[in-house]
C-alpha cells in the first residue's frame, strides 16, 4: 500500500513538472513570437526609409542631368555666342574690354580721353572711340548703350565744375556726342554719372568713362 502511495505521489510530481515546463515553453514561444514581429516591423520601416532615400536620390540625379543639358544647350546657342563675345573691344588701344552679367563694357581711362579737370576729348582718344563706335554700329545697333562717367574721390577745387558728379556727367556727355557723330543711334545712348561713388584702387583707374552695351535688357 505504501509503495502504491509513493508511486502515485511520484507520478503527480512528474506531471506537475511537465505542466510547469509546458507553461514555460509557451511563455518563451510567445516572447519569441513577439520579438520576431517587432524585428519584422523594424525591418519594414528601414526598407521603406531606404526606398524613400533611393527615390529622392533618383529624382535629384534626374534634375542634375536636366540642368547639365540646359547648360550645354545654352553654351552651344548661336544667339548667345553672337551676343556675348569674349571681348569685342580687346584690340583697341586705350580700351579695356570686359563681359559679364549681360553687359559688354569698354572702359577708357579719363587720362586717355581728357586733360585734367576738362571735358573736351583729346584728338588721340578719338581714334579709339572711332573703333568702339564701329563695333557698336555693326553689331549692337539695337541694344541700349550706357555711357557712364566716373571720377576719383578728391573734391573739385580748380576745374570750375560744381562737383565730381557734374564733371563725370560732362565727360560722359562728350563721349556720347562723339559716338553719335560716328553713327551710333542717338536713341540708343543714355548717360549716367557715378562721380566718386565707384572708385577703384588708384585715382587713375577711378577716373574713367565706361561705354556699356546692355546685351540682355529684358
Amino acid at each position: 500500500m505504501r509503495r502504491k502511495w509513493l508511486t502515485g505521489l511520484g507520478l503527480l510530481v512528474v506531471a506537475a513538472m511537465l505542466t510547469g515546463c509546458n507553461s514555460n515553453t509557451k511563455d518563451e514561444n510567445a516572447l519569441l513570437t513577439e520579438e520576431n514581429q517587432s524585428l519584422r516591423e523594424q525591418l519594414s520601416d528601414r526598407n521603406n526609409a531606404l526606398q524613400s532615400a533611393h527615390d529622392e536620390l533618383r529624382d535629384k540625379d534626374m534634375r542634375l542631368a536636366e540642368l547639365q543639358r540646359e547648360v550645354e544647350a545654352a553654351q552651344q546657342s548661336p544667339q548667345l555666342t553672337a551676343n556675348m563675345p569674349a571681348d569685342p573691344f580687346s584690340n583697341i588701344p586705350g580700351v579695356t574690354g570686359s563681359v559679364g552679367a549681360g553687359e559688354i563694357t569698354a572702359t577708357l581711362e579719363s587720362d586717355v580721353l581728357f586733360d585734367s579737370g576738362k571735358a573736351s576729348l583729346k584728338q588721340a582718344a578719338q581714334r579709339s572711340l572711332d573703333e568702339v563706335a564701329r563695333i557698336i554700329s555693326n553689331s549692337y545697333r539695337s541694344k541700349p548703350i550706357r555711357v557712364a562717367g566716373h571720377t576719383d574721390t578728391d573734391p573739385i577745387r580748380k576745374s570750375g565744375y560744381k562737383s565730381n558728379y557734374h564733371l563725370g556727367f560732362e565727360r560722359a556727355y562728350a563721349v556720347r556726342e562723339y559716338l553719335i557723330s560716328r553713327g551710333v543711334p542717338a536713341s540708343s545712348v543714355y548717360i549716367a554719372s557715378y562721380g566718386p561713388d565707384r572708385s577703384k584702387a588708384t585715382k587713375q583707374q577711378s577716373r574713367r568713362v565706361e561705354i556699356v552695351v546692355v546685351v540682355n535688357d529684358e
